[in-house]
């Protein structure tokens, strides 16, 4: 009988530690959501405030005359670029619609300094979604450029090329810009240029034969793969490759190999 009552005692008590539990467990995940909310609210505000500053910067060195360090500005710039380039939480938030503008600063202080051409094509093309002003801004390199002065010269041609080709479907200047390819890349020997130069000469005969040959679009969506600077744009290459039809295949050393539709 004793022990009846205690357990008919006890039951209650029970039930209200588990409602307690269960009220703390949910208040504590509210809580936990509410901060994950305010994080992502001070790193949304974060990430504006420092875009306004980047086009504060950007635009007072477009405006700023030449005191004799260009190299210096375009050097510093180019790290600046590399930071928000890959900073890939912010540009989530707020997109890459600044990468131009740190390209007409650097092209302009210093078009000789090939290494961020490397970069223009993808974060302003493929990133930015501005394809146009890409060509804008190579065309505008392309005037200080020669093979002599840099042997990677012809590089600058090659991403107007995919440029062309791919996001503006302007085949005839496309074809025009992987001859000045093959023209340029003769200043280099290395194996690496000379591959990259036998691939535009085949993508000139398919345009030449073909405007709209799919073997075409496959080889600059490889140009694009093969000189990709981060995973995104080589994930979008492979995925466009094997849209129109092509089959890649990648060996032990690193080698990229492509099968084009037979059809074309």
């Amino acid at each position: 009988m004793f022990g009846r009552q205690i357990s008919h005692k006890i039951v209650p008590v029970a039930i209200a530690l588990g409602c307690l539990s269960a009220i703390g467990f949910l208040q504590t995940s509210k809580l936990a959501q509410l901060s994950t909310q305010a994080d992502q609210i001070q790193n949304s505000l974060k990430y504006e405030t420092d875009l306004r500053h980047q086009q504060a910067s950007l635009k007072l060195l477009r405006q700023l005359p030449d005191f004799g360090f260009d190299n210096l500005v375009s050097d510093w710039v180019f790290l600046n670029f590399l930071q928000y380039f890959g900073d890939s939480a912010a540009r989530k938030r707020t997109g890459y619609g600044l990468s131009p503008d740190f390209f007409e600063v650097i092209i302009k202080r210093d078009p000789r300094f090939i290494r961020p051409y490397l970069f223009l094509s993808t974060s302003v093309s493929l990133k930015a979604g501005q394809p146009q002003r890409s060509i804008q801004l190579l065309d505008k390199g392309l005037q200080s450029l020669e093979p002599a002065s840099d042997p990677n010269a012809y590089l600058v041609w090659l991403y107007k090329a995919t440029d062309e080709l791919l996001f503006l479907g302007d085949n005839q200047s496309a074809q025009n810009s992987y001859k000045k390819v093959v023209e340029w890349s003769q200043e280099n020997s290395d194996p690496d240029s000379q591959r990259l130069s036998a691939l535009s000469a085949r993508t000139v005969k398919f345009l030449a034969n073909k405007p709209n040959s799919k073997n075409a679009q496959i080889n600059g969506w490889l140009l694009v793969l093969v000189n990709a600077v981060d995973d995104d744009g080589r994930q979008r290459a492979i995925k466009n490759i094997k849209r129109l039809g092509g089959e890649i295949s990648f060996g032990k050393n690193g080698k990229v190999t492509v099968h084009p539709p037979k059809e074309d």
